[in-house]
């Protein structure tokens, strides 16, 4: 979900075998979301070859595979966006005789609302909303997302340039659901917004991430699996989850309806949570595995034993945590409160 530092690839090819005779997967994924040596011991081990395409954004992905170019064979939605495609008949229900790995996954893991039954996804990577900040700027603790209004680090604050992510924040501090479809409190964190702006350097994705190991800002909402490689390129950062709640997601791997080589599409997704592979993925992306062998096996290592990379239950027990839900009719609504932010902002 969240290294966004790839381009999305159309590949238009949808024969199971490409030039070389070998049987071909079709993989559609995040940007920077996989060590590729993964994807070379899979395509070894089974003789086959990865097609493998990234995107920027869920809805980017959505729209994809909606429009039916390319039919990929395993894809790696976002909670939310996967309650949508089974809403809409777009996912094949899973054969978990195939999936033997899939017992490797915390149960903390299984059981969401965008998924109740585990039918559909096998969880990837998961993590949290919070703030990266700077210690040797920042002074007094980091414990509410109210520090973003604070006048003191005017022109030293990065916001996400996502709809859900800055209304997030700006509804969680209002003490809000970050599902809600009020349109009292909508306006209420537009206006909360708006009325930020002017602290904001600007409004983000990827670039955040180098631009704060760099230090060139005080504060930044980012996602904790970008906040654990900041900090591990930069001592000085720090991560916190503010006290008002956060979201709390999951990206996930699912198979489309209508792909290819579902059973290839399994064997895909059980090797990703092989302990060895998925212990070279997390250690690659830097994102929270839910796989429990791979968590053991960087258990002490200082960039996977910070607050960002592998919170304390009891310290996720004691914050309030939503996950999206898809908002249906309401995304045209979200649009437009965020597109009203970003105009007011200027």
């Amino acid at each position: 979900m969240k290294k966004l530092l790839g381009i999305a690839l159309f590949v238009l090819t949808l024969a199971g075998c490409g030039n070389d005779g070998r049987e071909q997967l079709f993989v559609y994924n995040w940007g920077e979301y996989m060590d590729p040596e993964a994807i070379r011991l899979f395509e070894d081990e089974f003789g086959v070859r990865v097609v493998y395409d990234t995107f920027d954004s869920n809805e980017t992905m959505y729209q994809v595979l909606r429009a039916g170019t390319t039919q990929y064979d395993v894809v790696f939605p976002s909670d939310y966006k996967i309650e949508r495609m089974i809403s809409e008949g777009m996912l094949l229900p899973l054969d978990f005789d195939k999936l033997p790995n899939a017992t490797h996954i915390s149960e903390n893991l299984l059981g969401l609302g965008f998924d109740p039954q585990n039918r559909y996804s096998v969880p990837y990577f998961w993590g949290t909303v919070g703030i990266v900040y700077d210690t040797k700027v920042v002074s007094g603790p980091v414990d509410s997302w109210s520090i973003l209004w604070d006048e003191a680090y005017g022109g030293q604050i990065y916001m996400y340039d996502s709809q859900r992510d800055s209304l997030m924040v700006a509804l969680k501090l209002l003490g809000y659901s970050l599902n809600t479809t009020d349109m009292d409190e909508l306006a209420a964190a537009r206006d909360l917004l708006i009325k930020q702006s002017p602290l904001v350097i600007a409004y983000v994705t990827d670039h955040v991430i180098m631009s704060m190991i760099a230090g060139n800002a005080a504060l930044a909402v980012v996602y904790s699996g970008d906040a654990a490689f900041i900090m591990s390129e930069n001592p000085n950062m720090n991560f916190a989850i503010p006290k008002e709640g956060t979201n709390l997601w999951v990206d996930a791997m699912v198979i489309p309806k209508g792909a290819n080589n579902p059973d290839l599409a399994h064997a895909f997704i059980n090797f990703m949570h092989r302990a060895d592979i998925a212990e070279m993925n997390t250690r690659h992306v830097m994102y929270s595995t839910p796989n429990v062998l791979a968590l053991e096996a960087v258990k002490g290592e200082v960039w996977a034993d910070n607050f960002a990379y592998n919170p304390p239950r009891e310290v996720l027990d004691g914050i309030p945590m939503e996950m999206f839900r898809d908002p249906g009719a309401y995304l045209e609504i979200y649009d437009r409160i965020w597109s009203e932010v970003l105009i007011g902002a200027r």
